[in-house]
């Protein structure tokens, strides 16, 4: 197997979180996304949606997509167990996964194109063209992340881990969603103190040293 991503980019730094949880070394292919890399080939042939990360098997079939790319290699490895080991741990992990990707990280996602200069021209990821940066789609993704966080508070008080009683594929979810928030000037700690909390013991995780 090959694993293709970008340092800096959020998406390909979740499966690296990923992997140093389980102890899991892939060989890893660095596609420069910043300088449209991945619009040559044979980058644009294996995932036409432009994107990173994508995991290449060694019979040639591409996965993409950071949380797919998780869930196999949990199907490989299965400890320790980050997607549940039971059903109702699997549906409690997926339950927030898909509540944090939805309500808080893609909104935000769509914040941070909106507003960093670097992402200008590239609004829409994996794209390439003239479509202006809003301030609207800012203001929105905060207004949206606010409504999230406002939930995720009372969830998160006098607990250590999002999902179950230890530390999941939800953690590194809602971590990078609530990351997001200091790229656009969006201060947690006094208002979220018990998400503040989890983020900065997330933080200390020798995994999240990327």
């Amino acid at each position: 197997m090959k694993l293709y991503g970008f340092g800096a980019a959020a998406n390909a730094q979740r499966v690296q979180v990923f992997l140093a949880e389980k102890g899991i070394e892939i060989p890893l292919v660095e596609v420069n996304v910043r300088e449209g890399e991945q619009y040559s080939e044979p980058w644009a042939s294996m995932n036409p949606f432009n994107c990173v990360p994508f995991l290449e098997l060694d019979d040639g079939t591409v996965i993409a997509e950071s949380m797919t790319i998780c869930r196999y290699i949990e199907e490989l490895h299965p400890e320790p167990s980050l997607f549940g080991r039971t059903p109702g741990e699997r549906a409690q992990i997926d339950m927030w996964c898909r509540r944090i990707e939805l309500d808080g990280f893609l909104p935000m996602l769509h914040a941070v194109r909106n507003h960093v200069p670097m992402f200008s021209g590239r609004v829409i990821p994996g794209t390439r063209s003239d479509r202006p940066q809003l301030p609207a789609m800012v203001q929105r993704g905060t207004e949206m992340m606010e409504v999230f966080l406002g939930r995720f508070e009372p969830h998160m008080a006098g607990r250590g881990f999002v999902a179950c009683d230890r530390f999941t594929a939800a953690d590194i979810i809602g971590y990078f969603a609530v990351r997001t928030t200091g790229v656009v000037g969006m201060a947690i700690e006094d208002r979220f103190p018990a998400v503040a909390r989890w983020f900065a013991a997330c933080s200390g995780r020798p995994a999240f040293n990327l």
